[in-house]
């Protein structure tokens, strides 16, 4: 028997205990029973869990526990995402190593997780700092090197001065690197890359089999590969060509200048005789070589003095070293057609340059003076012999007029560049690579992997403390024995993040990255973390699942089957941020209310992939419907229940009955398939009020006791503990887990009544309750002869009487 009152501090810890002791949710492969893979974007361990990151851990246990109901295999697993720079200023902080600040970390939030009654199988858990999980990384990386698909080059980077780091593209927001907010710069530094643009038509395609993706966030990542059809030209400069990417080639007649990078070789050798450009080349170096920093700042230039030849008319076109032009980005240089372009206009009106208009409307006579760029196609004007084609019939015309003539080609790109994968920072997987000058760049040998990041170290706030420790960094080269340097750049966290999925399979596999228990387990079925992630993470994860599938490593293309994207928690209608003051503390939550409580309202406040307003009084409010929960099955709980005899039912009866395995239908619906948990929620307080309502007969308090059964289970995923307890109470033993998903009565849907609508000339008059089996005359005759429909129609010829069956009835006067 339960106590009267509802205590969460004593029934959760209580719980959570016989869970432990019992490893409910420890998971082995079973082919007898068809699997679920559930999993959420793993933590950062900063130290404390944010409501963010319970709102993702809610929803993520709420299907887990669900889809266990169904008799499905689950697995649900957790782990850190332990290297990143915010364990470096941390330790620099508190005078701490990064490894004894984040494994102190871990500690503390794995406790957290536990206390909010999240169903992992701690015995699958990955923190990707331990040395067992990275080797594999750094395996992988070996093999990618000796197939082409790693190589290292000088370029031009994002360089954030704060954090001494070198940042991804993605990873510059409006100029400023993403963690510190310092302007990044642009340098010149070698870095290790990943050759993503060699499946960039394979991610962009797949795309189309993602059906179980939110489409805003297939939208992101097809706009980020940027596949684009144009082609390839060859302006001659000197005994060289200048080489240009276009997918307006209708327009190569209207080009007046070229503009180029200012790290372009050409912009360079310029430079040693212009001060002026050298100058203006110094100060595009501090600007970073993001898209959004080039797309938002001034465009300015300078002219080399230079002039490249057009491949068709042999004019003189003069060359501009200009700031919005990057190397990474294609050839470094672009065709300018001012008349055709808005930014090629503005650079010219600017620099005083000619705007030669080439196109015009299709249904336009003549060119007109331009106020804007005219960027539409249309029909060729002033084009030699391209005249009066359309911008279509030019593309193909002028593209075969250069292939003819060696002076351009057709081509497909892709927006997409190379992943550079190399961090200048410390807390971090090493790079497996040494630098021999004899021997050039060389692997580690893989029986000398992994290479162990060394962890009792002092961060001095500059550079890495790995460069000054002679045991690591100093080592002999392993193809002659030099004695040589090892590389200490780190990988960008990415990584860790783009392949811990799989490592969740088969955790502790020690002769290789995985092993077969991945084919069980993978795809992930359902995958659940913030839209935030649609490039970053979500398109790394997609590129690496490739590469590992062309390891040899897994099966499917595909990492993840399905993919919800939850929105924020909001309160004061902004952004919870320690910034503004308007966090709120789940630990505090958890200890004035309990678990269940946290759980509850998060899953009711709002549908998940859309934002949470947080409010301290709809917290209240979970709080008191689980005392009166409570408090229901404890009253019930406290007299004899008879035997359900579903013959004997009265009509009141039975429509509670009918009640109760409609919102079975309902809740199966919503939690299931259509992740409207807030909407399964209401549906049970709606049929708890109906038990309140209802005449107490013992036939009632049979039915009660059936409708009980079903909301202790169905809130079970939800609110898992004190359902626990009231699943007891109300004569069970096992786990509600074990017990299965509430068990639908179909007959009990069955009703003997239907309600109706009845309306007069459109507008509705009454609702009338009639036999499901009354045909429509005896439907009329009902309808017709109601004292609330003939106040409306007393009196006046009845014109028609339209039925739709079953729903509504309108009398036309």
């Amino acid at each position: 028997m339960i106590s009267e009152q509802y205590n969460p501090k004593i029934i959760e810890p209580e719980v959570q205990q016989r869970w432990e002791e019992i490893q409910a949710f420890k998971v082995t492969e079973d082919r007898s029973k068809e699997k679920f893979y559930c999993l959420s974007m793993f933590p950062y361990p900063s130290g404390r869990f944010h409501m963010g990151h319970v709102r993702n851990y809610t929803i993520g246990d709420v299907i887990s526990r669900y889809q266990r109901m169904q008799g499905k295999n689950v697995l649900q697993p957790m782990g850190w995402d332990a290297f990143g720079l915010p364990a470096e200023n941390a330790a620099i902080q508190n005078n701490v190593p990064p490894a004894k600040w984040t494994r102190e970390n871990i500690s503390y939030m794995r406790n957290q997780l536990k206390q909010l009654g999240f169903g992992y199988d701690w015995d699958r858990e990955i923190a990707t700092c331990n040395a067992d999980y990275y080797r594999w990384e750094q395996w992988l990386f070996i093999q990618l090197y000796k197939k082409g698909l790693v190589y290292k080059k000088t370029a031009p980077v994002n360089w954030d001065p704060v954090d001494q780091t070198v940042l991804a593209n993605e990873q510059v927001i409006d100029g400023k690197g993403w963690r510190s907010g310092a302007v990044v710069e642009k340098r010149e530094i070698a870095q290790w890359f990943l050759k993503i643009t060699a499946y960039a038509d394979e991610l962009l395609t797949d795309l189309d089999q993602l059906a179980d993706w939110p489409e805003p966030v297939k939208i992101m990542q097809r706009n980020w590969i940027g596949r684009s059809e144009g082609v390839e030209i060859h302006f001659t400069l000197g005994e060289q060509n200048l080489t240009v990417f276009t997918t307006r080639p209708d327009t190569l007649m209207g080009v007046t200048y070229m503009a180029i990078a200012p790290e372009h070789p050409v912009a360079k050798q310029a430079a040693l005789d212009n001060p002026t450009l050298a100058q203006f080349i110094e100060m595009c170096s501090h600007v970073g070589t993001a898209e959004a920093t080039v797309e938002t700042m001034e465009k300015l230039g300078v002219d080399t003095g230079l002039v490249a030849k057009h491949p068709i008319t042999g004019d003189s076109i003069p060359i501009w070293v200009a700031n919005f032009v990057l190397m990474s980005y294609g050839s470094g240089a672009v065709m300018s057609v001012p008349a055709h372009d808005q930014r090629d206009f503005e650079f010219a009106q600017k620099y005083g340059l000619p705007i030669k208009q080439v196109i015009i409307p299709i249904e336009a006579e003549k060119s007109v003076e331009l106020s804007a760029a005219y960027t539409e196609k249309g029909i060729l004007i002033n084009s030699g012999e391209f005249d009066c084609l359309t911008s279509e019939k030019a593309f193909v015309a002028i593209a075969e007029h250069l292939e003819l003539n060696q002076q351009g080609q057709r081509r497909t790109h892709f927006r997409l560049r190379d992943w550079g994968i190399s961090r200048q920072r410390y807390w971090g997987c090493p790079i497996p690579m040494i630098d021999c000058s004899d021997c050039g760049t060389v692997p580690v040998l893989e029986s000398d992997l992994p290479v162990v990041l060394p962890e009792d170290v002092v961060m001095e706030g500059s550079g890495s403390p790995i460069k000054k420790d002679p045991h690591f960094y100093n080592v002999t080269c392993p193809q002659c024995g030099k004695a040589v340097k090892r590389e200490t750049d780190t990988f960008d966290t990415f990584m860790e993040s783009s392949w811990y999925y799989a490592r969740y399979a088969c955790p502790d596999a020690n002769h290789g990255m995985l092993d077969q228990r991945v084919d069980y387990w993978l795809p992930v079925d359902q995958y659940i973390g913030g839209i935030e992630h649609a490039i970053l993470h979500l398109l790394y994860a997609r590129f690496f699942h490739r590469l590992m599938r062309d390891e040899g490593l897994v099966q499917k293309n595909e990492p993840f089957i399905r993919l919800l994207t939850q929105g924020m928690v909001l309160k004061d209608g902004a952004k919870m941020s320690k910034s503004k003051g308007n966090t709120v503390d789940p630990q505090a939550l958890i200890q004035q209310y309990g678990a269940d409580t946290v759980r509850l309202f998060i899953m009711f406040a709002a549908p998940p992939e859309q934002a949470l307003e947080w409010s301290d009084t709809a917290v209240e409010g979970a709080y008191r419907f689980l005392k009166r929960l409570w408090k229901q099955v404890y009253t019930h709980a406290q007299t004899a229940v008879p035997v359900l005899t579903i013959a004997s039912l009265s009509e009141s009866e039975k429509a509670l009955r009918r009640q109760v395995h409609e919102t079975i239908v309902k809740v199966s619906d919503d939690i299931g398939r259509r992740y409207t948990f807030n909407t399964a929620i209401a549906a049970v307080m709606e049929l708890l009020n109906a038990f309140n309502k209802a005449t107490d007969t013992p036939q009632t308090r049979a039915v009660m006791q059936e409708g009980l059964e079903a909301v202790v289970l169905m809130l079970s995923p939800i609110v898992p503990h004190i359902t626990q307890i009231l699943w007891e109470a109300l004569g069970h033993q096992g786990l509600t887990l074990e017990a299965g998903w509430a068990k639908l009565d179909q007959t009990a849907l069955i009703r003997d009544e239907i309600e109706i609508t009845v309306q007069v000339n459109g507008k509705l008059r009454a609702r009338i309750a009639i036999s499901v089996n009354a045909d429509k005359q005896t439907i009329e005759n009902i309808v017709l002869n109601d004292p609330q429909v003939q106040k409306f129609i007393e009196g006046k010829p009845i014109k028609k009487v339209v039925i739709v069956p079953q729903k509504l009835v309108n009398v036309v006067v």
